[in-house]
């Protein structure tokens, strides 16, 4: 269990360094996919797996779905990167970010707004819903 934790904490602060890097060579006031695609080339330089817009099949109640989520960035099958380049965050885009969790089952997200002047004021973490419950038994 820590081992994981660790493993996460450590691949976290790789694509945190990765968005610093692709804010501080483009700045803010571009399209969210043009950082999503740099973002990916970031990673892919680090050695990090990462699939861009991942599609993820849905259900609702057993009950398969036409449509499907489609993931901004999924960093080595654990991180799910939700990319925005918006003046601000609303409360719904953290909430969309951990709805991606629940589906997915991915453990971690980041939410990473490049419309900031510094990269740290825009990034935003997610745990999925059922490690709060884990970390609340073992306190």
């Amino acid at each position: 269990m820590v081992d994981t934790h660790f493993r996460i904490e450590k691949l976290k602060n790789e694509i945190i360094g990765c968005g610093i890097e692709v804010h501080r060579t483009l700045g803010p006031g571009l399209l969210e996919s043009v950082y999503r695609e740099c973002l990916l080339i970031e990673l892919t330089k680090h050695r990090l797996h990462a699939e861009c817009e991942r599609q993820v099949s849905l259900e609702y109640k057993g009950t398969p779905l036409n449509g499907f989520l489609k993931l901004d960035l999924l960093v080595e099958n654990v991180v799910v990167v939700e990319v925005k380049a918006v003046e601000r965050y609303h409360p719904v885009h953290l909430a969309q970010l951990v709805t991606y969790l629940k589906l997915t089952g991915h453990p971690v997200g980041l939410l990473m707004n490049f419309n900031v002047t510094a990269l740290k004021s825009g990034l935003r973490r997610a745990d999925h819903p059922a490690r709060y419950v884990k970390k609340l038994l073992t306190s």
